[in-house]
């Protein structure tokens, strides 16, 4: 597995609350940590690059009816061979109104859920 397909796996996993994976596929983060830490409705992934063991994406999510992105450059190392996330450089990022929609419905976001 790519740092780039671990990245899409571990989204998985948190729109399915495995906290289990989440943890075991990370070197730092606890199951607690990831329980008490994450949005409740992920909307949608955007993968803006993937090269060696960096993988930068937008997660687009809402939160008290807001929709909201995390936009992060993350880091994974090997252990024995096998990929896992080490930590990531977050960035403020705002969802501009012109923007589609992350929720899917093909319009701009400043039509639909803004």
């Amino acid at each position: 597995m790519t740092p780039k397909e671990l990245m899409i796996s571990r989204y998985d996993a948190f729109i399915k609350k495995d906290w289990d994976y989440l943890a075991k596929t990370s070197i730092n983060q606890t199951i607690e940590e990831l329980r008490d830490s994450v949005p409740l409705r992920w909307l949608k992934l955007d993968l803006i690059d993937a090269y060696e063991s960096i993988v930068e994406f937008k997660a687009y999510y809402k939160e008290n009816g807001v929709i909201k992105v995390l936009h992060e450059k993350s880091n994974f190392v090997q252990v024995d061979g096998i990929w896992k996330y080490l930590d990531g450089e977050f960035y403020n990022t705002k969802i501009e109104r012109n923007e589609s929609c992350p929720c899917g419905s093909g319009k701009k976001l400043k039509k639909c859920c803004a």
